[in-house]
C-alpha cells in the first residue's frame, strides 16, 4: 500500500504550492489512477512522494517512510518521463549498468528485457528505439528490483493504442497478483477504463477520491457527436422537437441534457442516440459528414472527501476541453428533457523508471507489509508489426 499524507511543496503562479495538502491511499492489488489537467501538480506529487523535490508531508510505501526502506530500488519502481540513456548503448549493456545500483544480478537485465518484449532487440542501441520501445524499456527499468510497487508518470502518452493496450494488460496482471500500482493520467475516460480508484486533483489539491464505478458515474455521461456543415440549423430541431416531444416535462424528472455547439461545425448532444440524432438530420436533409456515440468528460466534480475523511469543496474548473465533452466557454448550450442516463466503466492504463524516497512521519500500520512483492515471468510478446494489440500475459504469483 501507498499512503500520502499531507504532501505540500513545488510552486506555481501566484507564490501558492504546486501540491497543497494532498492525501490519498493506493492500496495493494489495485491500481489507483492520479487524474488531472496539465500543471494540476500530479508529477509534482510524485516527485514529493520520492524525496525528488522538497516539501512537506510524507508518503509511506508499506507502512515505511523511503528512508526506512532497507533497498528502495527492490521496493519501487518508477518512471518520471523519459528514460535517460546514452544513446549510443544497447538496451542489455544499459539494463545490465543499472543492476548493480539495485542490487540485483547482471543476469535480471535478459529476465526483465524477456519480459517487456524487447529480448529481440536487446542487442539495439538507445538511440534507435521508438516511442514504444522506449517506454517498454523504461518498464524493464523499473522491473529490475523485482518491487511491490510502481509509481508511473503518464506511462501511456504519446504512444500508439497498441502499445497502451499491452501496457495497460501488463499491469493489470501486476496489480493483480498484490503489487500496489499508482499512475498518473490527464484523461478521465482512460483513468476510469483502467483504474481501480481514481484521485482527482485541481490545481495541487484534492478534488475527489472514488472508486472507478463512481467516477464513471459522476463524471462521464454518454453523448452523440455530430459534425454537419449545417450544425446550428440540427442543434436547433433538435432543441424544438425534444420540448415537443415532452410538453410541460417537469425539470427534475430527469437529467438535463445539453445540445452544446463546440465550434461552427460540430455540436455534442447529451441524452440522444445516435439514431435519433441521424433521423431528425434526415428528415430534414441536413448533410452530416459525422454521427458517432462518446463518452464525454463533464470535467471535475465539486464536492468530495479525502482519503483521510477530511472534507474539501474544489470548485468546477473553468477549462474547456471540446474533444473530452466539456462546454467551452464561448459555446451554446441549449437545455434539453430526457431520461437519465448513465455511463459505465471499463477497464485498462500505464507504465514505470527509478526509486526516491519521502520525509518523515510515524509509520502507519498495514496490513499488507509482509507480503512478498509479485514476479513478473513469462516474457511479454515481442515488437512485431503484425502482432495484434492483446493483453500480455503474465504469471505473478500470490504474495505470500
Amino acid at each position: 500500500m501507498i499512503q500520502a499524507i499531507g504532501l505540500t511543496g513545488g510552486s506555481r503562479e501566484g507564490g501558492r504550492p504546486a501540491v497543497d495538502d494532498l492525501s490519498f491511499e493506493a492500496p495493494a492489488g489495485r491500481i489507483t489512477v492520479l487524474l488531472g489537467a496539465e500543471g494540476a501538480g500530479k508529477t509534482t506529487a510524485l516527485r514529493l512522494m520520492l524525496q525528488l523535490e522538497g516539501g512537506r508531508g510524507v508518503a509511506l510505501f508499506r507502512g515505511r517512510p523511503l528512508h526506512r526502506v532497507p533497498n528502495p530500488a527492490r521496493e519501487i519502481g518508477v518512471v518520471l518521463g523519459d528514460v535517460p540513456g546514452h544513446p549510443a548503448r544497447t538496451a542489455r549493456g544499459h539494463l545490465r549498468m543499472l543492476t548493480a545500483a539495485a542490487g540485483v544480478p547482471a543476469s535480471r537485465a535478459d529476465d526483465v528485457l524477456d519480459v517487456v518484449g524487447l529480448s529481440g532487440l536487446a542487442d539495439e542501441k538507445l538511440g534507435a528505439f521508438s516511442r514504444g520501445m522506449d517506454r517498454r524499456l523504461g518498464l524493464a527499468t523499473a522491473l529490475l528490483g523485482d518491487p511491490h510497487t510502481l509509481l508511473l508518470d503518464e506511462p501511456s502518452r504519446d504512444v500508439s493504442s497498441r502499445e497502451a493496450a499491452w501496457l495497460h494488460g501488463l499491469l493489470q496482471g501486476y496489480a493483480a497478483q498484490g503489487g500496489a500500482v499508482l499512475v498518473t493520467s490527464s484523461d478521465a475516460r482512460a483513468a476510469a477504463r483502467l483504474g481501480h480508484r481514481v484521485v482527482t486533483i485541481e490545481e495541487g489539491r484534492l478534488a475527489a477520491d472514488q472508486s472507478a464505478a463512481d467516477f464513471a458515474r459522476t463524471r462521464l455521461r454518454p453523448r452523440v457527436v455530430v459534425r454537419s456543415p449545417h450544425a446550428d440549423r440540427l442543434a436547433s430541431l433538435l432543441v424544438d422537437e425534444s420540448q415537443r416531444a415532452r410538453p410541460g416535462a417537469d425539470p427534475n424528472a430527469g437529467r438535463a441534457v445539453e445540445v452544446v455547439r463546440e465550434s461552427g461545425s460540430r455540436i455534442a448532444v447529451y441524452g440522444s442516440t445516435c439514431a435519433a440524432v441521424g433521423d431528425t438530420a434526415f428528415r430534414h436533409g441536413i448533410l452530416v459528414h459525422r454521427l458517432a456515440d462518446e463518452v464525454g468528460d463533464t470535467g471535475p466534480i465539486t464536492p468530495l472527501t479525502r482519503a483521510d475523511g477530511r472534507a474539501r469543496i474544489a470548485a468546477r474548473a473553468e477549462r474547456s476541453s471540446p474533444d473530452l465533452g466539456t462546454t467551452p466557454s464561448d459555446a451554446t448550450v441549449v437545455p434539453v428533457f430526457s431520461e437519465p442516463a448513465t455511463a459505465t466503466p471499463h477497464a485498462a492504463v500505464a507504465l514505470s523508471g527509478a526509486p526516491g524516497g519521502t520525509s518523515v512521519l510515524p509509520p502507519a500500520a498495514d496490513p499488507d507489509a509482509t507480503a512478498a512483492p509479485p514476479h513478473l515471468v513469462n516474457p511479454a510478446p515481442p515488437l512485431d508489426s503484425t502482432q495484434s494489440p492483446v493483453q500480455t500475459s503474465t504469471d505473478l504469483p500470490t504474495p505470500t
